[in-house]
């Protein structure tokens, strides 16, 4: 596939595609797969940026990668009346069923599979835990970063709803194929970018920004991965997942998404005054940050990890780099080794430090020492442990390193 650039894009319809890297050296053996889903808040991306290109992935691990393509924005996971739910997802399961059937052909062993994904991807990884149509495709799932806006049915509607109505239209099938796509996309957008003006219908997932994500629909998608997981779903898949300390300064930063002050994000006052209490230095915009970061990515990625009846490893990206700290979206770049480009430009204020190329490199070795053993190289996660891999110069281990977080939390719930 050809990469032009950060922002390339597949031309034309037939974009429901594959790409598979493969070592050069042949292998008496099939090798293990990791089958990588990317993010983009379920509206944007694609499997040919550069960004996601896996050959150091493939040559360090001695492995067969694919990257795959997923319908986004409305043709993915709106809810439209005369469609599918969750057609984004379905895609991936289709992809998914490809690789079980030709990866052979690639050297590939489709016995020894492995799903990985970052942000909207780590959603989709957690989603196929949960999703019958899934079950027995994949052996281990690797979960960076779990975004925990899985829309209840009747929300999804009524988003749907207000994106028809910004484009003139009614959210069925029949009434949205008469309009040029790009109409749609716009529509969403604008949907998008006015997310807070609908915080009394939409609740948590207006400072969001995105109004897409999967649904709950009780068919393709039955419950919230945390609750399916719980329930015994994926019992048999080894789990890796995890999350970084400054989650959502990405977006307050650089995407321009100012969180507010804390009193206005919805907690109960108790909540509220606990997370002051913990943190008494930080100052409103930092808090409010905090919070969302729990509660957007943290918090669900934790979740996971607790729920899951197997085998599971948790881990916190706490490496700041010289800009955003440990933000949103920084283990990409040191998942795939790929230190150039947008990612040195803006996150690395242009130059990717030593410290990046060995911490990618641990990294690296964890993720492909988990997808060829399901061992990436620390303790399991347990309850009243919680050790967690903590990836920083040096790596270290730590018990319960959110646990004033995770109390906050299952307040709430209880």
């Amino acid at each position: 596939m050809g990469r032009t650039g950060v922002l390339d894009v597949p031309k034309g319809d037939d974009w429901l595609t594959v790409n598979v890297w493969t070592p050069e050296a042949d292998s008496a053996s099939l090798r293990p797969v990791m089958v990588w889903i990317y993010g983009g808040a379920y509206k944007l991306g694609h499997s040919g940026s550069p960004g996601y290109d896996a050959q150091r992935i493939a040559r360090d691990g001695d492995l067969v990668v694919v990257t795959l393509n997923y319908r986004v924005g409305i043709e993915g996971f709106a809810r439209i009346d005369g469609a599918p739910a969750n057609r984004g997802l379905l895609d991936q399961v289709a992809a998914l069923e490809w690789v079980r059937d030709n990866i052979t052909a690639f050297g590939g062993d489709p016995g020894q599979v492995t799903v990985f994904g970052e942000s909207a991807g780590a959603g989709s990884v957690a989603s196929l835990l949960a999703m019958p149509s899934a079950r027995g495709l994949f052996r281990r799932a690797i979960a960076q970063s779990v975004p925990g806006t899985y829309f209840s049915d009747e929300l999804a509607r009524d988003i749907a709803r207000a994106i028809a109505v910004e484009a003139g239209l009614s959210p069925t099938v029949a009434d949205l194929a008469t309009v040029d796509p790009r109409r749609l996309t716009a529509a969403g957008e604008a949907v998008g970018a006015n997310m807070r003006a609908y915080a009394d219908r939409w609740g948590q997932v207006a400072p969001t920004a995105t109004p897409f994500s999967p649904v709950v629909d009780g068919e393709v998608l039955p419950a919230p991965p945390w609750q399916a997981v719980a329930a015994g779903a994926a019992r048999d898949v080894e789990l890796l997942v995890g999350h970084n300390r400054d989650e959502f300064r990405l977006f307050t930063r650089i995407m321009g998404a100012a969180p507010g002050k804390p009193e206005t994000l919805g907690l109960p006052p108790s909540a509220l005054a606990d997370y002051r209490a913990a943190y008494p230095e930080l100052a409103d915009d930092e808090l409010a940050e905090l919070i969302l970061s729990d509660r957007i990515f943290r918090m669900p990625s934790l979740w996971c990890a607790e729920n899951h009846p197997g085998r599971s490893y948790l881990y916190e990206l706490t490496w700041p780099s010289p800009v955003l700290g440990a933000c949103h979206g920084l283990d990409v770049p040191l998942t795939f080794g790929n230190l150039d480009g947008l990612f040195a430009a803006v996150l690395l204020d242009g130059a990717a430090p030593a410290e990046a190329e060995l911490l990618g490199k641990e990294l690296r070795t964890a993720w492909i020492s988990f997808a060829t053993t399901g061992d990436p190289g620390w303790p399991q996660y347990r309850q009243g442990e919680a050790l967690t891999r903590i990836w920083d110069v040096p790596v270290s281990l730590a018990a319960d390193p959110e646990a004033v977080s995770r109390r906050i939390w299952e307040s709430l719930a209880g």
